[in-house]
């Protein structure tokens, strides 16, 4: 569904992406995670056509981005672009008009995305009496309403309370059941952790890790990260207990926390007794999760 090939950017003399490459097949839900400043909003902008490429190629469905992307592409921005002022119907009227829409296929266009994020019982209401969440899935409707195949949703639920949040999960996950194809970014890496079918991590412009969480799980190394926070005094001696038992140091979890990588599984009524010689604080054992990969590949000291 959509292909990025060999695709830069820059500003000046500030190279913002560099030599992207990216496959989303249809109907999967594709995380791009990064730190702010990576490249998030400038690799959406090139594929949206409100930026223009150095080099490389942006095809959608086959078609290059820049003659289809008005026509293919949905966009949830991070903030509700909608008017407090007019009610739900009015909004989706409004911005279907930007699309074209007239007549009956105006009204069917309207009635199909209320109800696929379940507002037809507010469709006369006013936007801003709204909760958080409802406004967010108004925003949704919006960009389905000309019946796109590219759907990117930025930053989603920021804001949104827990429950606002489980509810715009499942409509996301709803999605790709309608033919749609995801593109998400997030901060939150529960969230791209639970919705996500693949993941790509940009730093510094360039795509640094990309895959199913298994490719990620592979690329790190590890089954299982094993957090300590032990006196300050005792951290050199925790260090080569560690080494000994081939325990491999990652990322530190604050000054007083240490993170080591486990190949293969263990368990703490095992590991505790290694650390006698040493007066644990607490002990942690988990799978990898994102955030262990996540943090390790933004670590300024890894290439």
């Amino acid at each position: 569904m959509l292909v990025i090939s060999h695709l830069s950017k820059s500003f000046g003399q500030r190279q913002v992406l560099q030599d992207i490459n990216l496959t989303i097949p249809q109907g999967q839900i594709y995380g791009l995670l990064g730190a702010n400043g990576a490249g998030k909003t400038t690799l959406i902008n090139l594929i949206c056509g409100l930026l223009k490429s150095d080099c490389g190629q942006i095809t959608i469905d086959g078609q290059r981005a820049e003659t289809c992307a008005r026509r293919l592409i949905g966009v949830v921005p991070q903030e509700n672009l909608l008017y407090a002022s007019l009610t739900c119907r009015e909004n989706l009227a409004f911005f279907a008009a930007l699309y074209g829409l007239r007549g009956v296929e105006l009204r069917k266009s309207l009635q199909q995305c209320l109800t696929a994020v379940q507002l037809s019982h507010r469709a006369d209401c006013l936007a801003h009496t709204l909760s958080g969440g409802m406004m967010r899935r108004l925003s949704v409707a919006v960009a389905l309403l000309h019946q796109p195949k590219l759907i990117i949703l930025d930053e989603p639920t920021t804001g949104l309370d827990i429950e606002a949040r489980f509810e715009m999960w499942q409509l996301i996950q709803q999605l790709p059941q309608q033919g749609k194809t995801i593109l998400l970014t997030t901060h939150l890496l529960e969230e791209a952790e639970r919705l996500c079918d693949r993941l790509g991590i940009l730093k510094q412009g360039r795509l640094v890790a990309e895959g199913t969480m298994a490719d990620l799980r592979a690329g790190f190394g590890a089954d299982q990260m094993l957090l300590l926070q032990v006196n300050a005094e005792d951290i050199p001696k925790t260090l080569v207990i560690a080494q000994q038992h081939q325990f491999i140091p990652r990322r530190h979890y604050g000054s007083e926390c240490l993170a080591f990588a486990l190949r293969g599984r263990r368990s703490l009524s095992d590991i505790v007794p290694l650390f006698a010689e040493v007066q644990l604080q607490s002990i942690t054992l988990q799978p990898v999760s994102l955030e262990h990969i996540y943090l390790e590949l933004q670590d300024p000291n890894s290439p």
